[in-house]
């Protein structure tokens, strides 16, 4: 008989930041296994981030432990991921949109107004990045080209839906979703990446990968003139105390 470990199986049931947050993420790292042949269902994340996975663990009060798979190749990236068997949890997943096998063909799904921003966060620590680029001026200093923000799927249903809502909600540019080769994209410059940076983190929940958060932090640093009273806001709001590294 295999080890029994504890789960809080009813933590998807009910609409918290939390909850949004996390399976925000599971739509991006996540997983449903259906085990029939050893009478389990089983819930999986995974994560380049082990500080991320490590926050799941702690969220949904998980015994279950934390696995590392070395990747030894010379551009790859070590992997962590958590396990977890739970029919009940399952279910309710299930009832959330999630199924097994969903990478190709998940659309995104109905989310409460209030938890909206908590479940694009999640899904952004999960499968999104933030990056600046950096360049000359003509005196030679380093200045800013761009800041972008970027949300990547192996489906295009779910980015088509994701970018109908920020265009609705943050009103950000209604983008065009981009084939990148294995994967799509959707793609945001600098003024709707502020937008979004007001969107994501401007949630009363506390729920967020510190590493991609510094990025924005980074921006505003070298670019006080974008820092407006809800941004001001936001950043004085911030605190470190359920992060991720």
């Amino acid at each position: 008989m295999g080890i029994k470990y504890q789960v809080n199986e009813n933590f998807f049931y009910k609409w918290t930041g939390e909850m949004a947050y996390v399976l925000g993420f599971l739509y991006a790292d996540g997983s449903l296994e259906d085990a029939s042949y050893l009478r389990g269902k089983y819930i999986r994340a995974s994560s380049i981030d082990e500080y991320s996975i490590v926050l799941i663990q702690q969220i949904l009060k998980a015994d279950h432990p934390i696995i590392k798979i070395i990747n030894k190749s010379h551009s790859g990236h070590t992997k962590y991921f958590i396990r977890i068997g739970s029919k009940k949890m399952y279910a309710s997943l299930e009832k959330r949109g999630l199924y097994p096998n969903k990478s190709l063909t998940i659309e995104f799904p109905k989310i409460p107004g209030k938890y909206l921003a908590d479940f694009i966060r999640g899904y952004f620590d999960g499968d999104g990045c933030v990056f600046l680029e950096m360049g000359k001026g003509k005196t030679g200093a380093r200045i800013i080209k761009k800041l972008s923000t970027i949300f990547t799927s192996g489906s295009n249903k779910f980015l088509v839906g994701l970018g109908k809502i920020l265009s609705d909600k943050v009103l950000v540019k209604n983008k065009v979703v981009i084939n990148s080769h294995r994967s799509f994209q959707l793609r945001y410059d600098t003024d709707d990446s502020v937008k979004l940076f007001k969107f994501i983190y401007g949630s009363k929940s506390r729920l967020f990968l510190r590493r991609k958060l510094t990025k924005y932090l980074e921006y505003f640093k070298l670019r006080p003139i974008r820092i407006d009273r809800q941004v001001k806001r936001i950043l004085k709001n911030l605190d470190y105390g359920h992060v991720a590294k």
